[in-house]
C-alpha cells in the first residue's frame, strides 16, 4: 500500500543521512574525534576487529586522541593498524596507551576536505533521489494494477517529492555544519 511505500522511503532516506553523518565523522577536522580511529581494523588473533571494540578511545585535549586497550598485548597491532590506515597521525605508545596529536590543517588541506565533503554529500543526494525514483515506480505499478487511483498517484507522488526535499535539506544542513567545522581555524 502507498503508506507502506512512504514509510519505507522515510526509513531508507533516514539511513542515507545517518550513513553520511558517519562518513563525515571519519573525516578529520581541526579537532580530535573518536570517530577518526574507532573503526580502524586491528588484526586481533587473526580477526580484523575495530579499535572501538578493543579499547577506550578518549579525547583528553581538543587536538589529541588517547587509546587505552583493554588487552595490552594488542598495543603493537593497534599502532601498526593506525599507521596502515594513513590518517595523517603518528601513534606514540608508552606501553599502556597510545597517544596521537592532530597536526594543524593547512589552508589547502581544508579546501581539499571541503571538496571531499561536498562530493560525499552529493553522493548521498543521489542515493536519496534513487529512493524517490523507486518509490514513484512502485506507486505507478500500484496504479496500473488498479490498487490506487490516478488522483491517489498524483497525491502520493507529491508526498514522495516532499519527503525527498526534506531529506535533501537535511543532507545540506549536515554538510554545512561539517564544512564550517573544517574551515574553522
Amino acid at each position: 500500500m502507498p503508506k507502506d511505500i512512504l514509510s519505507e522511503l522515510r526509513g531508507n532516506m533516514e539511513k542515507a543521512v545517518s550513513f553520511l553523518q558517519n562518513e563525515f565523522l571519519s573525516i578529520r577536522t581541526g579537532r580530535a574525534h573518536p570517530g577518526l580511529v574507532s573503526d580502524i581494523k586491528v588484526d586481533y588473533y587473526g580477526t580484523p576487529t575495530p579499535i572501538k571494540s578493543l579499547a577506550n578511545v578518549t579525547i583528553p585535549e581538543s587536538r589529541s586522541i588517547q587509546i587505552a586497550p583493554f588487552d595490552k598485548t594488542v598495543l603493537k597491532a593497534m599502532e601498526k593498524a593506525i599507521l596502515a590506515a594513513n590518517i595523517g597521525m603518528t601513534p606514540q605508545s608508552d606501553g599502556t596507551v597510545i597517544r596521537m596529536t592532530l597536526p594543524e590543517l593547512t589552508k589547502a588541506r581544508r579546501v581539499e576536505l571541503t571538496k571531499l565533503l561536498a562530493r560525499k554529500a552529493e553522493e548521498s543526494k543521489v542515493v536519496i533521489r534513487n529512493y524517490r525514483r523507486d518509490a514513484i515506480e512502485a506507486l505507478k505499478k500500484q496504479e496500473k494494477a488498479s490498487e490506487i487511483t490516478e488522483d491517489d498517484l498524483k497525491k502520493f507522488t507529491k508526498d514522495v517529492q516532499d519527503i525527498t526535499d526534506s531529506y535533501i535539506k537535511k543532507i545540506d544542513e549536515v554538510y554545512k555544519v561539517k564544512e564550517k567545522e573544517v574551515l574553522e581555524d
